[in-house]
C-alpha cells in the first residue's frame, strides 16, 4: 500500500499485522481524490478510523494544510505516526498542524483547530450499522461551522446510508461485499 498521488506518492505505508485494520485500497483511494480534485488543497481533515491514516495522509500529500487522525488501536496508532513522519519528511515539511489523538472515533472532541472540510470515515464494516446515525449526529456537530463540508464514509458495496441532513453526492466503487465510498454533503434547505 502507498500513497497514489501528490508531493508524496509513491511512498509506502504500514499496516499493523492481523485484522486490526481493514486498510483502504489504493484504487479506491485514487477515486475518491479524483472526485475531491479542487476540495483537497489548503483543506482541513479529520480521518476517523484512522488505521494506518491512508486517507488522511494521501490528503497530506494532495495539498491538505492539515489534520486530525483518530485511531484507537494502539498498534495501528503506531503505524500512524510512523506513516505521518515518512509523508511529512516527504513532502519536506514537519508535522506542525497535524494531531494523533488514540481514542474511540465517537468521541471526538469539538475544540481543536476548527472545524474541518473533510472528514474521512473508515470503520469495520460489521460497526456501521450500530454506530451510523450517532456519527452524523456527531458530525452535524463538529461540522456546524462548515456548511460546505463533505464527508466520505466507506462501507461494503451492499450497504446503504441516509443519514438526515446529508445527501450523498456520490458513490464510488461497485459490487456486493466489495468496498464502496460513498461522498456526503448537506442537504440544501
Amino acid at each position: 500500500m502507498r500513497i497514489s498521488g501528490g508531493g508524496a506518492r509513491g511512498i509506502p505505508l504500514l499496516v499493523p499485522k492481523g485484522e486490526a485494520v481493514r486498510p483502504a485500497t489504493d484504487r479506491l483511494r485514487q477515486a475518491v481524490f479524483s472526485s475531491l480534485a479542487g476540495c483537497v488543497a489548503a483543506s482541513r481533515f479529520l480521518d476517523l478510523f484512522a488505521g494506518s491514516g491512508a486517507y488522511g495522509l494521501e490528503a497530506l500529500s494532495r495539498g491538505a494544510a492539515g489534520g486530525t487522525f483518530v485511531e484507537s488501536n494502539f498498534h495501528a496508532v503506531d503505524c500512524l505516526r510512523r506513516n505521518l513522519a515518512a509523508v511529512c519528511k516527504s513532502l519536506g515539511r514537519d508535522e506542525s498542524g497535524l494531531v494523533v489523538l488514540q481514542m474511540d472515533a465517537l468521541g471526538t472532541p469539538l475544540g481543536g483547530v476548527g472545524p474541518p472540510d473533510l472528514v474521512f470515515i473508515d470503520p469495520p464494516y460489521e460497526m456501521i450499522a450500530g454506530i451510523a446515525a450517532n456519527l452524523f449526529k456527531r458530525l452535524d456537530e463538529i461540522l456546524a461551522g462548515k456548511p460546505g463540508a463533505l464527508i466520505v464514509f466507506e462501507m461494503p458495496g451492499e450497504m446503504e446510508l441516509s443519514p438526515a441532513g446529508w445527501r450523498c453526492r456520490k458513490r464510488l466503487g461497485q459490487g456486493i461485499r466489495q468496498p464502496t465510498a460513498a461522498i456526503f454533503e448537506r442537504t440544501p434547505l
